[in-house]
């Protein structure tokens, strides 16, 4: 009797070293739900808040949110690593408990990272010298994209709209803060202040009045040396998900708009509207004249293709009360959580969940590894 075929080996990787650790988790929870067991063999990998890779349990409820607990990945697992050869590409298992030994060949990555230390363009480099395809843009983008200095200048460079800003590093704050307050105050309030590499609205603060400018880039600075101070952009918050073809040489293809209404009491959409249940409303599609639909739609794609993106991204727009566009940011991983606007607006456009991992895990399996 012939042997059953192989599946197709997933490494599904998450947790992190970045303050998205937790939200990255909840994300690999939704994942191994949703993931085909009779297509795919699922391998999950941790990585602790200190940087470990650990073999993690395959069970998607120890990673969702319960009540106040955010997940975290435990450290428990057996301890693994993933040698950058691409004569290998599998995991190897590391315990000093054990003689070192190899878990398998991994045919394609799915790294739910979110934040430094992943999703900007690190583990997408050791993935490249294992030569392991992954899911997701390469190193290039997914470094211009977490940076959001760069990511608007090469926006800006292609014609794309975005918003008055200001970046601010720790050492300009502690050195010449006269000087900063300066160009600041030129963007006039009220300001919004972030850390340049960061997300999930963690370390955000809106200010209305410039004396809560040093607490805020306090807030800013615990996460990330360089903070962006951004003008308020006036219009209402719409996202909209982009995946690459699902067809060598076709054509990126976006989703319906969202909108992201905050009722929570919040006055911006923060780590608390995001992920507490009630903080938020969301129209799934956006109630949208048809032309401004399609301007979103047709935007995100030039947004995604003017940072070389892959695979996937969420184009985030300010649409302002004259149909006119303003890019926020560009994320490209966006959250997977039962919350997260990227699967709910594919699921809107006529791609469900499952279909959606698949498409994506599909996609990484059709690209190479290398320059491309």
């Amino acid at each position: 009797m012939p042997a059953a075929p192989r599946k197709t080996r997933v490494a599904v990787v998450f947790g992190g070293r970045s303050t998205e650790h937790a939200i990255s988790c909840v994300s690999a929870g939704s994942v191994l739900r949703a993931i085909d067991r009779d297509r795919y063999d699922v391998v999950p990998v941790g990585i602790t808040p200190e940087g470990r890779w650990v073999l993690a349990p395959d069970d998607a409820d120890a990673l969702a949110i319960a009540g106040e607990r955010l997940p975290q990945v435990d450290p428990a697992g057996r301890t693994l690593a993933l040698p950058g050869d691409p004569t290998r590409k599998s995991l190897v298992v590391l315990d000093v408990s054990e003689v070192p030994g190899d878990l398998g060949r991994v045919d394609v990555v799915f790294p739910l990272l979110h934040g430094p230390h992943g999703e900007d363009g690190t583990i997408q480099g050791l993935l490249e010298l294992a030569g392991v395809p992954y899911v997701g843009s390469g190193v290039l983008a997914s470094a211009a994209a977490m940076d959001k200095e760069y990511m608007k200048l090469l926006l800006a460079a292609r014609g794309l709209p975005v918003g008055a800003w200001v970046i601010v590093s720790r050492r300009q704050w502690d050195t010449d803060r006269v000087r900063v307050e300066e160009r600041v105050r030129d963007l006039g309030l009220p300001v919004f202040v972030k850390p340049a590499r960061g997300g999930s609205s963690i370390g955000i603060t809106k200010v209305d009045d410039w004396d809560l400018l040093p607490e805020a880039l306090a807030a800013a600075f615990a996460s990330d040396p360089k903070a962006i101070i951004e003008a308020a952009v006036p219009g209402r918050e719409v996202e909209c998900g982009v995946l690459e073809a699902a067809q060598p040489g076709g054509p990126a293809e976006a989703s319906l708009p969202a909108e992201v209404r905050v009722t929570g009491g919040q006055t911006f959409y923060d780590f608390e509207a995001k992920y507490l249940d009630g903080a938020t409303e969301f129209d799934v599609p956006a109630d949208l004249p048809a032309e401004v639909t399609s301007l979103v739609r047709s935007t995100a794609i030039e947004a995604f293709h003017a940072l070389g993106c892959e695979g996937l991204a969420r184009v985030d727009f300010f649409v302002q009360g004259d149909g006119t566009l303003v890019v926020n940011e560009v994320n490209t991983m966006p959250g997977f959580t039962p919350a997260s606007m990227f699967p709910r607006m594919w699921a809107a456009t006529g791609v469900d969940y499952p279909a959606l991992v698949d498409r994506m895990l599909q996609t990484a399996l059709r690209r190479t590894t290398g320059l491309r």
